[in-house]
């Protein structure tokens, strides 16, 4: 029988959870392009032991660290990001790619594995000086938290740091975001 309700902090086992997780994300060569090793998350979604692991994991890490916003990142940082926000009872703000939110927007470009985009969020997302993690899926080379951060910092956001379910550290991601604190639940090096 699957559990109905995250493990209270007594009986959690941490690595036991990130194990799962790690298990559960499928790995499809050669896509979008061959020679990438493509991590597909849909699967933890479909789970939902998996799926409330990383929830858990999430909340236990930000609970007590006063946070006023959660960002989330366009479109599957929007899956994990509103979770959190929810469970934390704080604001939901999206990062939106170019032309997909409806107010005054400012823009960051960025250069990914694959081509180049431009992400967006409204200029009254937040006061100066909140407080705000920044989620996403998967931090590969860099580009779409580094434009994030950007786009955070330029509205006066003090991020206290960025997360994500994976980090495929040999594509050294975590260069983009300098001094800024990154957690990642899982990762996947070398393949």
């Amino acid at each position: 029988m699957k559990p109905t309700t995250p493990p209270s902090a007594e009986n959690y086992d941490y690595q036991k959870s990130c194990d799962y997780i790690k298990s559960k994300v499928r790995s499809i060569p050669d896509w979008p392009i061959k020679g990438v090793i493509f991590r597909d998350i849909t699967t933890l979604l479909q789970d939902p032991l998996a799926h409330r692991e990383i929830s858990t994991i999430f909340y236990n890490r930000y609970v007590n660290k006063n946070i006023d916003k959660i960002v989330g990142i366009d479109a599957r940082g929007f899956l994990f990001g509103s979770v959190l926000a929810y469970k934390l009872d704080v604001g939901f703000i999206p990062i939106r790619k170019k032309g997909k939110l409806p107010y005054k927007t400012i823009s960051e470009s960025y250069t990914l594995e694959y081509g180049q985009e431009t992400i967006e969020i409204h200029e009254d997302a937040f006061t100066r000086g909140e407080r705000v993690v920044i989620i996403d899926d998967l931090m590969a080379t860099g580009g779409t938290i580094g434009a994030a951060v950007n786009l955070v910092e330029k509205l006066g956001g003090d991020i206290i740091e960025c997360a994500f379910v994976v980090e495929l550290p040999d594509l050294k991601g975590q260069e983009k975001l300098g001094n800024r604190k990154a957690f990642s639940i899982i990762e996947f090096e070398g393949e």
